[in-house]
C-alpha cells in the first residue's frame, strides 16, 4: 500500500508517519520509484504498536524509539531486550526524602527482594523508583501503606506469572523478538489496565462506603 493508504488504514496522519520514518521508529518502505514506496502489514503492525505505546502507555517518543531499537536488535538476549524496554519506560524519580527515611525505605525494599528470592539488577530504575515511593509514603506519614508492600508484591507476582505464561504459550509467536514484543506490550499496556481497574475498584468501594444518596 502507498503511504496515504497506510495512513487511512492505521488512522495515523501522513506527516506523523513520515516523522516516524525519519526517526527510525518505522522501517522504510520498498521503493517503487525515486519518490514512491510501498508499505505492508509489518508497517501497519509497527504503527499500531507505536500508537499504543504513545497513546495508551503514555510513553514519550524518545522512549518508544529505545523500545523499538531493543526489539529490533539481533545481538541482545530476550532478557536484555525486555530490560532495555523497562528502562525506557521507568521514570527517574526526584529525590525528596531525607537520607534517614530513604535508608529505611531501601532496607525495606532490599528485604522484600531478598525474602522473595527475586533476581533484580541493582541498577534497575524500577528498584530506585520503588525505594523512592516507599520513602514518600513515610515522608507523608502514610507508613501503613508502605506496610502493604509484601501484599502488593504477592498480587503483582501472581499476575506477572500469568502474563509471561500467556506470552510463551502462543504458538504463533515463538521467536525471541516476537516474545519480547508481547512481554513489552503486556508490561506497558498492562500498567494502564491495572491502574484503570484500580481506579474503578476504588470508585466502587468509595461509593459503597461513603456515598451519600
Amino acid at each position: 500500500m502507498r503511504i496515504a493508504e497506510l495512513s487511512r488504514v492505521s488512522g495515523v496522519p501522513v506527516p506523523t508517519i513520515k516523522y516516524y520514518l525519519r526517526e527510525g521508529l518505522l522501517p522504510a518502505g520498498e521503493l517503487t520509484s525515486p519518490n514512491q514506496a510501498d508499505y505492508g502489514d509489518q508497517h501497519l503492525h509497527r504503527l499500531r504498536l507505536i500508537r499504543a505505546l504513545v497513546d495508551l502507555g503514555q510513553v514519550p517518543v524518545a522512549g518508544v524509539k529505545r523500545i523499538i531499537e531493543a526489539l529490533d536488535s539481533d545481538s541482545l538476549s530476550l532478557h536484555d531486550q525486555i530490560g532495555r524496554a523497562h528502562r525506557a519506560i521507568t521514570p527517574q524519580p526526584q529525590l525528596t526524602a531525607s537520607t534517614e527515611i530513604r535508608a529505611e525505605a531501601a532496607a525495606q525494599v532490599d528485604e522484600l527482594i531478598r525474602s522473595r528470592g527475586w533476581t533484580v539488577d541493582p541498577d534497575a530504575p524500577a528498584l530506585t523508583t520503588l525505594i523512592e515511593t516507599v520513602a514518600a509514603f513515610r515522608t507523608l506519614d502514610q507508613d501503613h501503606l508502605a506496610g502493604f508492600l509484601d501484599s502488593y508484591a504477592d498480587a503483582v507476582e501472581k499476575f506477572t506469572e500469568l502474563e509471561v505464561a500467556a506470552v510463551t504459550s502462543r504458538a504463533d509467536r515463538t521467536t525471541p523478538d516476537q516474545i519480547a514484543e508481547s512481554v513489552v506490550i503486556g508490561t506497558i499496556l498492562g500498567e494502564t489496565l491495572i491502574s484503570t481497574l484500580r481506579l474503578l475498584a476504588q470508585e466502587s468501594i468509595s461509593a459503597q462506603r461513603w456515598k451519600v444518596d
